[in-house]
């Protein structure tokens, strides 16, 4: 069984999107329409802007989410997928691979979800930031015993969580962690706490687009970060992906789940190829397990 991932923020880079323009006509027609859509030359900043430009939320996420449907489009020419997940934001451009919805609707929710994610980071100072070397559960039960609001964000592979809270209590938590034994717990260029209670209000918001947007069959299963575990049924799908904003992205859980359901060939499918290393984490991490079991 194959399976399409897709990458989420934090994958973009200069120039992202410059060759896949070129390489065919369904492309350029792809990158037109979204700025269109978007009301601005998304593909000038992708092919041509600054790496601070890129990082702008509100230009991040639809710049990762165009480039990985123009591979997509280019990938399908040959192949479909027997699964799909994507990793946060990923998880967008997966329900467009198994075409649970269409690539403008993608395009538009994961451009309202990016400016009600801004907005919720300017009324709030959040981070996050990557404890790397320690048990997942230790880290998990640690934000949940600590004073403060913050909370384990990201279960990216075994011994790399990414936390999120407010800026204080990161700052002091990332202490805790070093004390314990944490090889690294690194603190990350973000504007603010995705994935955790301080993007109440931008989940509301993207609800109600959510509830406003056709959603079709899917062609195949996908993998939820709020449950990792598939489904087709649309209902599970829209309030997964809702919950998904303010809820921890179980990655390791949904790769675990999909090996485990006999997926054996993962194509990771938008810029950059950091999916491909978690994967292999987890792999190992899984077949080292079933070695001592």
């Amino acid at each position: 069984m194959k399976a399409f991932v897709f990458p989420g923020q934090g994958s973009q880079f200069q120039g992202m999107g410059h060759e896949l323009h070129k390489s065919s006509d369904k492309v350029k027609s792809l990158f037109n329409i979204a700025d269109e859509i978007l009301g601005f030359k998304l593909s000038k900043i992708m092919f041509e802007g600054s790496s601070d430009e890129l990082k702008q939320t509100k230009v991040t996420q639809p710049a990762i989410f165009l480039h990985s449907i123009a591979e997509l489009i280019l990938l399908e020419e040959n192949q479909s997928p027997n699964a799909v997940a994507g990793h946060s934001l990923g998880e967008f451009s997966a329900l467009v691979a198994n075409k649970t919805i269409s690539f403008e609707d993608g395009l538009k929710l994961v451009f309202l979800r990016a400016n009600a994610m801004q907005k919720s980071c300017e009324k709030s100072k959040g981070t996050m930031a990557a404890i790397l070397g320690l048990d997942d559960k230790l880290v998990k039960e640690t934000c949940e015993n600590f004073d403060g609001n913050v909370t384990a964000a990201n279960f990216n592979c075994p011994g790399q969580v990414v936390i999120s809270g407010e800026v204080n209590a990161i700052e002091k938590i990332c202490e805790k962690f070093n004390e314990i034994g944490a090889k690294r717990s690194l603190i990350l260029p973000v504007s603010g706490a995705f994935h955790s209670s301080l993007m109440n209000e931008a989940k509301s918001e993207l609800k109600q687009a959510i509830d406003n947007t056709e959603f079709n069959q899917p062609s195949c299963p996908i993998y939820q970060n709020f449950t990792s575990t598939k489904t087709t049924n649309l209902d599970e799908i829209k309030e997964n992906l809702n919950n998904q904003l303010t809820n921890p992205v179980l990655w390791t859980q949904s790769i675990n789940n999909m090996i485990n359901d006999g997926v054996l060939n993962f194509i990771e499918v938008g810029p950059g190829k950091v999916l491909q290393g978690l994967i292999r984490k987890i792999n190992r991490e899984a077949s080292t397990e079933s070695a001592l079991s």
